[in-house]
């Protein structure tokens, strides 16, 4: 039996928030079988928790919010994306403050956190939900249309081209395929940093966002070129992050999934506008679980490889 994951022992880290600028402090924990990713403002006079779920996503403007209860976490997408790429299914997130820590800007330290603790499996079949028919979302028109799309697939692949017009982001790969049965989460996607421009960062800050942004904590450009000293991880980390993004979108489904997902300049909206799509298809997917181990897709049976 192909069986749900969660962590052998529980782990911390502290950072700021990269939109809030706050100090916050960040515990995954172990959970049983079938609870799913469940996250825990502990900072509050009554804890609350927020159960991750397509339809829990209440604000996707630079980040993806999950809300419950009148609580909220923002940017959970590369904690999520980690989860995602690790295969871990149940998880407690306690969290101090309405934001997860950005850390370095990409979900690696995500994965060092839960490669540390350990993941087991449990004694409890994994859930997947597989497409049986095409759904896509769309929205604009010519040059500034933006599109995704899920389609059926015995894997998990995701696709996505990018269209920047700056000189940095253009002298780099606009479109990367990766493919969990051949490809490595840790050593592929995981390092790629989020990113941003100073010519937005005025205008961020006066709305209260990027409070926490600077360039140890993400790709920084100005009109022309990259202003981290370091340079890029990968020749293509630009759209490498927005796979890593896309991974931890989708995963605020619930569930794994068993589909080809490919996109044209999405983001959080369109990628929670798919998913609500999805799900309203009733006919389109369905749950599946594998009883024997060698049925499920390459790449699922084994725990994620490390770097």
């Amino acid at each position: 039996m192909l069986k749900q994951r969660t962590l052998k022992s529980l782990t911390r880290a502290v950072g700021v928030g990269l939109h809030s600028g706050q100090r916050v402090e960040l515990t995954l924990r172990p959970a049983q079988p079938d609870t799913g990713i469940v996250f825990r403002r502990v900072d509050l006079p009554e804890p609350v928790d927020i159960p991750i779920s397509a339809l829990a996503v209440t604000d996707t403007r630079l980040a993806s919010t999950i809300s419950a209860g009148g609580a909220k976490v923002h940017t959970v997408e590369h904690l999520m994306s980690a989860c995602a790429g690790l295969g871990v299914d149940n998880l407690y997130v306690d969290i101090t403050a309405e934001e997860v820590p950005i850390l370095d800007g990409s979900a690696a330290s995500f994965v060092f956190l839960l490669q540390s603790a350990g993941i087991e499996p449990q004694n409890a079949p994994r859930r997947f939900i597989r497409l049986t028919k095409p759904v896509e979302v769309r929205e604009g028109e010519g040059a500034s249309e933006k599109w995704a799309r899920l389609e059926p697939y015995h894997g998990y692949k995701l696709s996505f081209e990018i269209d920047f017009d700056h000189p940095a982001v253009d002298a780099t790969g606009q479109r990367v395929v990766f493919d969990m049965s051949t490809d490595s989460y840790s050593k592929d996607i995981a390092r790629a940093r989020t990113f941003g421009f100073t010519k937005d960062v005025e205008m961020m800050r006066a709305n209260g966002l990027a409070l926490g942004g600077g360039l140890d904590n993400a790709i920084v450009m100005d009109d022309y070129k990259v202003l981290n000293a370091e340079g890029l991880r990968y020749d293509d980390e630009f759209v490498k992050h927005k796979i890593l993004d896309a991974m931890g979108d989708l995963y605020l489904v619930g569930k794994p999934m068993l589909a080809s997902y490919s996109a044209r300049r999405s983001g959080h909206a369109l990628n929670n506008k798919l998913l609500r799509e999805l799900l309203s298809r009733t006919d389109a997917w369905e749950v599946v679980t594998f009883e024997d181990e060698k049925q499920a897709p390459r790449g699922f049976a084994q725990l994620a490889r490390a770097w």
